[in-house]
């Protein structure tokens, strides 16, 4: 009977029924990573082959167009130094929005605002409950400065 329960009895079966749903939530989070990471990777290998065909299919576009512009009586050479400069400009283009957009990258300001406000305010309560700030870490120069040198000691 429940009413006849110890409370401590209560509070052993509360543990053991969250630890067997956090197993069990944590069981389930893997299976389901499992299948969407096979899904995400075989996505990946068909959009890896997909611009594979689509690189080759430039490279055949590029001699269509070079022998076109021979076909309109340029020298040969010229025709496909115009697909060669063409396509340095679209790269260059590229490479210049790209970094634009990597130059006005913020950072994580707003997520390190946050965890340095969690930080003292977790700091604030500790001293509130009169716990001992935790040492600070020793820094470069305190490391071995208890040990004596090796002049002093001759």
């Amino acid at each position: 009977m429940p009413e006849e329960e110890s409370l401590g009895a209560l509070v052993a079966q509360a543990s053991h029924h969250v630890s067997t749903l956090v197993r069990a939530e944590i069981e389930l989070a893997k299976a389901e990573l499992k299948f969407d990471a096979k899904r995400v990777g075989m996505a990946a290998g068909l959009f890896g082959a997909a611009a594979f065909i689509a690189h080759l299919c430039l490279i055949l576009a590029s001699f269509a167009i070079a022998y076109g512009l021979v076909a309109l009586r340029l020298a040969p050479w010229l025709a496909f130094l115009i697909v060669t400069v063409f396509y340095l400009v679209v790269a260059a283009l590229l490479v210049f929005v790209g970094y634009r957009r990597l130059k006005g990258l913020a950072g994580m300001k707003r997520t390190a605002r946050t965890l340095k406000s969690l930080k003292t305010g977790v700091e604030e309560e500790v001293a509130e409950l009169g716990a001992p700030k935790p040492p600070a870490p020793p820094t470069a120069g305190q490391v071995g400065a208890h040990r004596e040198s090796v002049t002093d000691a001759t």
